[in-house]
């Protein structure tokens, strides 16, 4: 084993549960995050040995997974709409057999989902990161911006996010 692999290998280990948590925030189905993160790693692993670049492979896997999750988003609200359209039409007719609770925290969860997909992947990326359980200095470590700034891009992604929720869904009663 390399040095490289050795390196490649402990930030595997140091990143991959936090980054298949927070994928999971933003897809909503473990196994399609872990999926995801495994992804992103193949694909940072090729970009080191292509461009050796070792500037910060943090920040550039987590934007790389989260571009994942926002592409993976945005197929599976077009597969949504072609089930939707298939079950209005007949063509799929199976029953939901889970309770109303569950069918509810399921509905708002995909709400939510959707008003991410339409937020710039910097604002979905921060507010999900949040949700996560980062810290608002590893936060702009990991992307590469300064703290203040940081405060400024969270409230200004919380703000889009509410607009377009409303936008999507109206207001809560």
């Amino acid at each position: 084993m390399t040095s490289d692999d050795g390196v490649f290998e402990d930030l595997f280990l140091e990143h991959y549960p936090r980054l298949v948590k927070t994928l999971l925030r933003l897809v909503g189905n473990h196994g399609q995050a872990e999926e995801l993160a495994a992804d992103a790693f193949v694909r940072l692993h090729r970009h080191r040995a292509q461009y050796h670049s070792d500037e910060n492979p943090a920040g550039w896997l987590y934007r790389t997974a989260m571009n994942l999750g926002l592409d993976a988003l945005r197929t599976n609200s077009r597969r949504s709409r072609r089930e939707e359209k298939a079950q209005r039409e007949g063509l799929a007719c199976d029953p939901v057999e889970n309770p109303l609770f569950d069918l509810m925290a399921e509905e708002r969860r995909a709400r939510v989902r959707n008003a991410i997909a339409c937020l710039k992947p910097l604002q979905g990326q921060v507010l999900l990161m949040a949700a996560s359980g980062f810290a608002c200095p590893e936060i702009a470590r990991v992307l590469e911006i300064k703290l203040d700034s940081l405060y400024v891009l969270i409230s200004r992604a919380r703000a889009q996010f509410e607009k377009e929720y409303v936008k999507l869904y109206g207001r809560a009663e």
